[in-house]
């Protein structure tokens, strides 16, 4: 198979969706990997990287896009992309769908097949693809965090960890999945006053067992998230469901309760975001906005900033679904490969992720009905 990986595009995006190591095993497996001039120097990357793994140098995005059969990318395409489309043409990269109408409806309208890392899925529920970055975001949304509550950029002026003798900030934090737990980590180790709010039982019980009751963990309900926001320095969103729009837990009239100059994260902005004043993505260029006094960091691709972390991480996941749809074919590679059948989100015209067409408002098609008969 023939592979792209055009340079990405997105405002301050400095990730590849592959490395020259990566690029290497695709090439010994027996594939070609076409990779636009410049598109991993970001990562720390150069050309001859690649070249030297075998990887054929392309200088103009167009002819990736034309020459390939299947299109890796780490975010999903901009519109100045879609005129790139084809229906014999796979894509395989970060989509987020449930934001992304246009999107869809040019995916739906030029018949191609698209693959979502992230809603990859496996039978425990777990999402292999989406994790490495959310444990980046979880982590970079402290680190963001405890930088916009310096006075400087507006924030509280009050330092995460306080010292002896002054509190430290209290940091809030909406879910208690893989974003959640690696923003508690950042946050703890920081010494900040910790506490996750999730709706799962179970994963309150594991969070208070691994983090031995150093932080405090809440059931998630309107009454808990109302008085914990009003308390916090720092707020994280950090709440996901798998291929839908991020349920809205946090009240514009609970955002006016927040002191003067707490900072808001929203992690899951890319999937809508799951407050209600984050009503606009931001960008690595222009981070923040401030809304009832409350900084608020809406910016979808918050990996980017550290791109040779995210990259590396990345491939590490995706180079094993890469071989496989390469090396079978994307038909052939999808029987018996439940995990990846869920990270289809259109084929052949028709929106195979019930999630994504539910929020796209769009008809809803089984892929197993789409499938030719093995």
């Amino acid at each position: 198979m023939i592979i792209g990986i055009p340079k990405e595009i997105k405002s301050n995006e400095n990730r590849v969706a592959l490395t020259p190591g990566g690029a290497a095993m695709l090439k010994a497996a027996g594939h070609t990997v076409l990779i636009e001039t410049g598109a991993g120097a970001g990562s720390g990357f150069s050309d001859e990287d690649y070249a030297k793994e075998g990887a054929v140098l392309i200088p103009e995005a167009a002819e990736v896009w034309a020459k390939s059969e299947m299109i890796m990318k780490v975010k999903e395409p901009l519109p100045q992309e879609f005129i790139y489309f084809r229906e014999d043409l796979t894509l395989f990269a970060y989509l987020h769908l449930a934001n992304e109408q246009l999107l869809t409806e040019a995916l739906v309208r030029t018949k191609m097949t698209a693959i979502a890392y992230e809603t990859i899925q496996m039978p425990n529920g777990s999402l292999p693809l989406l994790t490495p970055m959310s444990e980046v975001a979880g982590r970079m949304s402290v680190q963001v965090g405890a930088q916009f509550l310096e006075q400087f950029y507006g924030g509280r002026g009050i330092l995460l960890g306080g010292v002896p003798g002054v509190p430290p900030a209290d940091v809030i934090i909406l879910g208690g999945g893989i974003v959640g737990t690696n923003a508690a980590k950042m946050a703890l180790g920081l010494g900040a006053n910790v506490v996750v709010i999730e709706k799962n039982a179970d994963r309150i019980r594991y969070l208070d067992d691994v983090f031995h009751g150093r932080i405090r963990t809440l059931m998630s309900n309107p009454y808990n998230i109302a008085n914990a926001v009003q308390k916090a320095d720092l707020l994280i969103g950090a709440v996901l469901i798998p291929g839908a729009k991020a349920p809205k837990l946090v009240t514009e009239e609970m955002v006016k309760q927040m002191k003067p100059g707490a900072v808001i994260v929203d992690v899951a902005v890319d999937q809508g975001g799951s407050i209600a004043t984050v009503d606009r993505v931001t960008t690595h260029s222009q981070p923040t906005y401030v809304k009832h006094g409350v900084i608020h960091y809406a910016v979808a691709n918050m990996p980017g900033a550290v791109p040779r972390t995210s990259t590396l991480a990345l491939t590490n996941v995706t180079i094993a679904y890469a071989l496989e749809l390469a090396g079978k074919g994307v038909t052939r590679a999808l029987y018996g490969n439940g995990p990846l059948k869920h990270g289809v989100n259109t084929y052949r015209g028709h929106v195979t992720h019930s999630a994504v067409a539910e929020a796209a408002g769009l008809p809803y098609t089984g892929l197993d009905t789409l499938l030719p008969i093995s």
